[in-house]
Order: C-alpha cells, then structure tokens, then sequence
C-alpha cells in the first residue's frame, strides 16, 4: 500500500505545514537508513520552515559529517546548541566530529560540556580518555579510562584503550591486564588483538604473542598483520619480505601521527642519509635526478631537495603520499612497490637514489639491489639505512617479532656486490629509540661501478 508523501514546500507558512514532526520523522528514517543526501535534504526543507529547529540542525551536521564535511557539521552542530544546549550528546556528537578534523583542544572542551550535563556516561569517558592519550596528557587519559570502566566495568573498549595508555607509559603489566581483560568481554575486539600482542612481545612471552597471532587468524583468516607477525614471534614461515598489504595497511593507519611519533623517538634516519649524501657529493647544486624510496611523509626528501633538479618519491602507502605532497618538495610521487618500480623504471635514470628506513620491511635485498643498479647511472649513489643484526647464524637477514628485519653488515656488502654496486661507506648509528631502548643500525653508501672493459685477446 503507497503513502502520500508528506514533504513540505519551502514555502508553505509553519500554520499551514501541521506534519512537522512527521516530516522530521521521515527524516531520521531516511538518514538511519543510510540515504544520506536524502536525510539532508529533508532536514533542510524542514530548516526552510523552522530556521531554529534545533534537533534538523542536529542531525543535518551528523548526515553532512558521514559525508566528511566535518567544518559544516561543526557550524551544524554549534548552531544546534546555540539554540538548546541542555543536550548532552550534542556536545558529545560535536567532541567526536572535532576530534577528526584534527581540533583536539575544541574537542576536549566539547567532552567536557557533555559531561556536566550527563557525568555518569561511561562512553563520554572514554572518548575523553582516547582523545587526552592523543594528547599525550597520560595522566588525564588514565584517570578518564578508569572512570568510565568504573562506571561500566563491562566496556571492552574502555579496557583497551586504558591498556593503550599503559603501553605508552611503559607499564606492561598493567597493560597486559587490561587487555585480556578487554579480549576476555569481547573477543571479537580488533583493536585489543595488536596491542595485546605487542605488550606480550615486551614482555619477552613470544608464544603467548603468537597465540594471540593464531587466534586472529582463526577469525580472520589471511590477514596480513597477523600473518607477519606470528612469522616474526615464532620463526615460521618467514617470507623474503613484508607483503605489500602489511606494509600499506600499517603506514596508512601511522601517517596522521608519523612525524610526531617519531620525533618523540628520536628518529635520525633521514638525517643520517643526508649527512651522508652531503659527505661523498659535496655541495648541493640541484643538478642530479633523484628517488626517494619509500619517501613515507617525505622526512628524507625535504632533507635531499637541494640536491635534486628532479625528485620523485615512491610509497605504498596512499596516506602517507598525500603528506609527502603538503611539503611540496618532490616533482613526482607515485604510490608504487619499491622493488616493482625500480625495475620498470628507465635504465641508467638515477644519479642518486636514497631510502630511509624502508628496506628493514625486506628480508633478502638481493633483487632490491639489482634493481636500484639497473636504475642508476655509472658512477651514481645509493645511500640507506638498515636495523643491524647481531645474529651470526643463519642467512644474514632476520625477522623480529616487531615486524622488521634485520641485516649483518657482511650480508649487506656481499649482496650489494654481487649486484655491482661498490660500498664507499659503512657506518654503524642509533636510528632511533624504541620501547626505552635505542635501534642500532648502519649507514651505507655505495656507488654503481662503471662496466668493466673487455680486455683484448
């Protein structure tokens, strides 16, 4: 059976538009539904009539915020609470929509209304405890957590990121509880399952970290995080390299928070490889052709620019291109797998190719080094970094449980020979610092060999 429609005409005068609510109803019908232009449009029309209908206001800023306008649905939301501010979850809703667009203060405030107007809710906690542990305010992100497991102790998500909070302060143990605890409420919690295996790599207890991997993978069968990690936790099944869909899955989820993360650890990669550019080329004169592999947020490229008359960067990850793209120092960037692109790129194209933490994500560098040879002109660079091993058995390159590999500085020099490629330089560095303890790794640079002329018979 068809019903009439119900819309109101812009038009029509409040007395002579008597199915308000039933207009606004619909509305709500429409945006639960997921119609979302159409939930829009149908609060606009009431908006037409009643310009201070605070609850179309409301949820018009929720419909244009799942659309990712998030500055409209601010103006939205405000307008909304301008008009009835006795609404605790418009604050809330407001806090939420700040908090993506990156305005972390305006957010805290926005929690903060909520909950003078509704302390006992434990969800309000929460975010409050999530967005003050972005903050890096721990003690406030703490005291937030455990208020709102207190007042839902059942809150799986509220145990997890209290235990996200304890890995940052470096209480393992805490942490370890809290996220059993959140595993325990509700198993299928998938933001519980990395942090649980990481605390337990902390900890040393590497077959309780695998069999948490194994337990992921039985829910989700194939994933690659967890697949690489159990490799690097138990020695098994450990592939030559980081499969692209780790990679790309992890820096996409980093590059929001990259550079402020590793400037808290101490990050010297890009530094090291352009003290060492800056050692074997000299001055820069803008004069060669330049690859940043595995450019990231473009740290190491910002550093090399000078040197570059064309710099072209290559990432797997989308995310952290479109960061590399703000400080508008390459010419090109392509989202690419680093080995793919150097062996489809033009022979003896390069003069200097540069990558910074990025090869510790391959095991065996052999086809690496053959590629970025191939790609070079005679008598142009490679310079890197490498996590160091101090493993003396084995096939010179190893996993750790972390998820990056590790090279003998022997393994590097002989396959790095073998690819034509002669080592100038191999310099042990602290790369960065991690968990409290510093990442020892080497600084090479090499330089492709000219081809060696037939001697006469």
């Amino acid at each position: 059976m068809s019903h009439p429609s119900h819309s109101i005409d812009p038009a029509t005068p409040l007395a002579e538009a008597p199915d308000l609510e039933l207009e606004f109803a619909q509305a709500r019908e429409l945006h639960n539904a997921g119609s979302l232009d159409e939930a829009e449009r149908a609060y606009g029309r009431i908006l037409a009539v009643v310009p201070d209908h605070a609850e179309a206001l409301h949820f018009q800023g929720l419909a244009v915020h799942q659309r990712g306008d998030h500055a409209r649905a601010i103006e939205l939301i405000r307008a909304a609470i301008a008009l009835n501010g006795e609404q605790f979850g418009w604050y809330s809703n407001l806090g939420n929509v700040l908090l993506l667009s990156g305005q972390k203060d305006a957010a805290a405030k926005a929690f903060e209304q909520a909950l003078q107007l509704a302390p006992e809710r434990a969800d309000i906690h929460n975010n409050l405890g999530v967005l003050r542990g972005e903050q890096e305010r721990f003690e406030d992100a703490e005291s937030a957590l455990r208020r709102a497991i207190a007042l839902d102790p059942a809150s799986a998500e509220a145990h997890a990121n209290l235990g996200r909070v304890l890995l940052r302060l470096v209480r393992n143990d805490e942490a370890r509880r809290c996220l059993e605890e959140a595993l325990r409420l509700k198993p299928d919690l998938a933001i519980a399952r990395p942090l649980l295996a990481m605390v337990y790599r902390r900890l040393g207890q590497l077959d309780a970290a695998a069999q948490v991997y194994r337990d992921w993978l039985a829910r989700d069968p194939g994933d690659p995080t967890a697949l690489h990690h159990l490799a690097g936790c138990s020695g098994e099944a450990v592939p030559e390299r980081a499969a692209d869909a780790y990679v790309e899955r992890t820096f996409n989820a980093f590059a929001n928070t990259f550079d402020d993360t590793l400037a808290r650890l101490d990050y010297r990669g890009p530094a090291l490889v352009a003290e060492a550019v800056a050692q074997h080329l000299g001055e820069p004169r803008r004069t060669l052709d330049v690859l940043d592999a595995g450019c990231g947020t473009g740290l190491c490229g910002a550093l090399i620019a000078p040197y570059a008359r064309r710099l072209v960067g290559i990432d797997l990850s989308q995310r952290m291109l479109d960061k590399a793209q703000l400080r508008q120092a390459y010419d090109m960037l392509e989202k690419d797998e680093l080995c793919a692109f150097l062996e489809n790129a033009e022979p003896a194209s390069c003069d200097l190719i540069v990558s910074a933490d990025t090869l510790c994500y391959f095991g065996e560098l052999g086809a690496v080094f053959r590629a970025a040879a191939k790609a070079l002109r005679p008598a142009g660079w490679l310079v890197f970094t490498a996590e160091a091993s101090d493993d003396e058995e084995g096939a010179g390159f190893r996993l750790h449980p972390h998820g990056r590999y590790s090279h003998r500085d022997s393994y590097l020099c002989a396959v790095l020979a073998d690819a034509g490629l002669a080592v100038d330089g191999l310099q042990p560095a602290q790369l960065r610092m991690e968990a409290g303890k510093p990442v020892e790794g080497w600084v090479v640079s090499c330089k492709k060999e000219a081809p060696r002329s037939s001697s006469p018979d």
